[in-house]
């Protein structure tokens, strides 16, 4: 045991943050005032520590055994110190991508993937409301000038897509995964869309269905509890948005995913795919057992592929990518927003979530979240994951659509920049 604490009071001193720790057998490690206090009441999760399994030792934190004094952002800079390794290398050659595949061949059937989203979006309304901006939105922000707020930075995203698909009035629009219908409603109220959501979370479609019946947006907006695959060909889009949904399809389904979006894209549509990409090109989820934690307590079922490997499915599908941008920064300061907003209202978290949950249950799913948002933004801030949005057209095979104006380009695109930021009109 004393070579234990030897090797953990060697791994303390190199730490930018100071941090002490309380043993199971009452002995403290570490200095007196120190910014992160962690307190163990099992040996094992002092080893887990040694070993740098952080997702392991979140396991321990959630469950209890392991509690902690400090701040959530103090503690990520910990964690990220603590690590073996790279926690995206590894995971290459035929063997690993094998088991992946037929992993996920298995998890994502529609009966799975409808119980994974309802598992992670419907926990309560009431705890996403405390946290997230007014709007509800659960994707990555934007923040386009450096002193925007959540909210500002979130109407800014919702802009952003909304230019970058040059919706018009009049287009039919498809979100699929709309979420709480920041994006949906946005599109119509802003740009005279008839807007089409899509969702599998119930608590998701009741709180949009009572948005848009509160708006009078029943003749222009519509929010269907089903699945993409579901979706009826019969009835094209001129535009499709899909926004941080794609990290539930699964690698095995990967092409499926976009076939579908191919054949509910009108030719010379546009789609815009805003999701997680992974860090690493062959890794199939975080090491040191942060992707295993992500797994059982928050996303079970979720899965992330490399930007290349999205783009290659893409164009398998019949896509062709026409533009592409990394807002990973941006998601660290999205979720760091969110982290704080949770730590300041903890108790009333724990209130809200009590209401349904047992009060074990509760802390269990607060701590999770607590660990998520930290640790996911720690995670963007460090480049072991990225937030992509591609977007792509459906090829008409006319040389002379978008009225012509640049032969060759058989989309609505109009093959320059110009449009999304400076407001040139294509």
């Amino acid at each position: 045991m004393q070579a234990l604490i030897r090797k953990v009071e060697d791994q303390l001193a190199g730490l930018p943050v100071p941090v002490a720790l309380e043993l199971p057998a009452g002995q403290r490690v570490g200095p007196p005032a120190a910014a992160v206090t962690l307190s163990f009441t099992d040996w094992s999760s002092l080893a887990t520590m040694a070993a740098g399994q952080i997702g392991r030792l979140a396991e321990d934190f959630v469950e209890s055994r392991v509690q902690l004094e400090g701040r959530m952002r103090d503690l990520m800079e910990v964690a990220s110190r603590l690590l073996p390794g790279d926690p995206v290398q590894g995971g290459s050659g035929w063997w690993p991508h094998l088991l992946r595949r037929a992993r996920s061949l298995a998890v994502h059937t529609p009966q799975r993937d409808e119980a994974q989203i309802r598992f992670h979006y419907d926990v309560s309304d009431d705890f996403y409301a405390l946290w997230l901006d007014p709007r509800r939105v659960y994707s990555c922000a934007y923040y386009r000038q450096p002193g925007m707020t959540l909210g500002q930075a979130q109407e800014a995203k919702l802009d952003h897509i909304c230019r970058k698909l040059m919706l018009r009035p009049g287009e039919q629009f498809l979100d699929i995964g709309a979420g709480w219908g920041g994006l949906l409603l946005w599109a119509a109220e802003h740009y005279g869309v008839n807007a089409t959501g899509i969702t599998l979370s119930r608590n998701q479609h009741v709180h949009v269905q009572g948005l848009i019946e509160s708006r009078g947006l029943q003749g222009r907006v519509r929010m269907a509890l089903m699945d993409y695959r579901d979706l009826d060909e019969a009835h094209t889009f001129d535009k499709i948005a899909s926004v941080g949904m794609f990290e539930h399809v699964g690698e095995a389904h990967m092409a499926q995913y976009f076939s579908k979006i191919r054949r509910l894209l009108r030719p010379g549509g546009m789609v815009l795919n805003h999701g997680i990409t992974a860090g690493g090109t062959s890794n199939g989820q975080l090491g040191a057992g942060m992707g295993d934690f992500i797994e059982k307590y928050i996303f079970p079922g979720g899965e992330l592929l490399h930007v290349s490997q999205v783009l290659r499915d893409m164009a398998h599908a019949g896509l062709e990518m026409v533009d592409a941008e990394n807002l990973r920064p941006h998601y660290a300061r999205t979720l760091w927003a969110w982290s704080d907003a949770l730590e300041a209202r903890l108790g009333e978290a724990h209130h809200v979530l009590a209401s349904s949950l047992d009060a074990a249950g509760a802390g269990r799913v607060l701590r999770a979240y607590r660990l998520y948002l930290a640790g996911s933004a720690m995670c963007f801030e460090q480049g072991w994951i990225a937030l992509h949005q591609l977007l792509a057209t459906r090829p008409s095979g006319d040389a002379n659509a978008n009225g012509g104006a640049l032969r060759g380009a058989q989309s609505d695109y109009p093959f320059n920049r110009g449009y999304i930021y400076d407001g040139t009109s294509p």
